[in-house]
């Protein structure tokens, strides 16, 4: 199945329909990405998690994704970023940066930092839809609102998450 048969995110906007569409390319993940966070504000997701070793082939410094996560983020909201670590992520997106700053309330950000590159999950997950990027380096993956996926995707997420601890301080205090 590709993107324009699966519904939700990767195919038409708005609609949660179950299914799954393979990614296959840096650029077919990029607009998954930006597609999913443009859904997220529209359908008002009130859950997200963000998984990557660093972030770097992430469009999370466009201006449309930024637009997207401003519009996503409100009271009640929750994004949860999941990286090896975010050095690559502060010198690649300071516009992520800077948003990330101003909304740090809904924002919480974990690292493993001994974590496989290549083992930590590069992922969107949501209780709506998920994206899976299972070959990172080659850029496949799926995604879809399937039941099943997003509920293996969350426990393998967790899975991390419990070997993780709190990163990426939204601001750093000097003395």
């Amino acid at each position: 199945m590709d993107a324009e048969q699966a519904g939700g995110p990767v195919g038409q906007a708005g609609n949660a329909a179950a299914g799954t569409a393979r990614i296959e390319g840096r650029e077919a993940f990029r607009e998954a990405v930006r597609q999913a966070l443009r859904t997220a504000a529209e359908e008002g997701w009130r859950e997200i998690v963000l998984s990557d070793a660093s972030f770097l082939d992430w469009p999370l410094g466009e201006p449309a994704v930024i637009e997207s996560l401003q519009a996503w983020a409100r009271s009640g909201r929750h994004l949860l970023l999941l990286a090896r670590q975010y050095d690559d992520l502060q010198r690649a997106h300071p516009r992520f940066v800077n948003w990330r700053r101003t909304w740090s309330h809904v924002v919480d950000c974990r690292a493993c930092r001994d974590a496989d590159p290549l083992e930590l999950p590069s992922a969107i997950w949501s209780p709506h839809w998920m994206l899976h990027r299972i070959d990172p380096f080659h850029s496949r993956g799926v995604a879809g609102a399937d039941a099943a996926r997003r509920a293996a995707l969350r426990e393998l997420l967790d899975d991390w998450l419990a070997k993780s601890a709190t990163a990426f301080p939204a601001t750093t205090l000097g003395l």
